[in-house]
């Protein structure tokens, strides 16, 4: 579904990412984990070309994306999900999610807002609330169903777990394993190792821009030299 090969990227003359490569089969949930500023928000801006690589390539569902602009990408059918939310403050959840609604998309799930409210019960309580008075974790969700009204075979997604409640962590992971058992395909950013083993089939373990290690998640939870070196704070 996803594939990376020989990418680098930066910013300027800073090269962030050097010689990145891996694959995302189609159906899986995959954790690019790593610490504060080892690349993982800079891979996935890399993929949905708002950060432009500098050299590899770059394929999303058999074609080359590497060439297109960021809304021909998601036009494609590759949903982000930033670390920094970017809801519309002042329009209502409802209002947020109908702005993004696409039409049924080939090979993907197709989301109505009541489904969205289903899978995330806090929006539907809040549906007429401007977006600016929701929680941060109920702004994360809603910009996870944002994303999801455009139909994307897979999405992106930066830090889902970062500085939300407890709560909203275990309901942002069952979410996640909803989405999966739909067939969405996504590759999430992560600091939270206990998180993405919740979640996750597979890691990458990215480190000053380089991949570090790619195999299943069990390994990187079992191995305290790989966590102490890649993923401790």
């Amino acid at each position: 579904m996803l594939e990376l090969q020989n990418v680098h990227a930066g910013y300027g003359r800073a090269e962030i990412l050097s010689d990145v490569s891996f694959q995302v089969e189609a159906g899986e949930v995959v954790a690019l984990l790593g610490r504060n500023g080892a690349g993982k928000s800079t891979t996935l801006k890399s993929i949905m070309q708002l950060v432009k690589p500098t050299r590899g390539t770059v394929q999303f569902d058999g074609r080359l994306i590497s060439a297109l602009r960021p809304f021909e990408v998601a036009r494609a059918g590759l949903g982000y999900v930033p670390e920094d939310r970017r809801v519309f403050a002042t329009l209502s959840v409802l209002e947020n999610l109908n702005v993004a609604r696409q039409p049924p998309r080939d090979g993907a799930p197709t989301w109505s807002v009541e489904e969205l409210y289903e899978l995330f019960p806090n929006l539907a309580e809040r549906a007429r609330a401007p977006a600016n008075t929701l929680s941060g974790g109920e702004q994360q969700m809603l910009t996870v169903a944002r994303t999801l009204m455009g139909n994307p075979r897979a999405i992106l997604l930066d830090e889902p777990s970062e500085g939300l409640a407890p709560l909203i962590v275990e309901q942002m992971a069952e979410a996640i394993s909803d989405l999966k058992r739909k067939g969405v395909t996504i590759l999430l950013s992560e600091q939270n190792i206990h998180f993405a083993k919740i979640v996750a089939d597979r890691a990458i373990v990215i480190e000053t821009g380089r991949i570090r290690f790619v195999g299943p998640i069990d390994e990187v939870l079992a191995d305290k030299e790989m966590r102490a070196a890649y993923l401790s704070v």
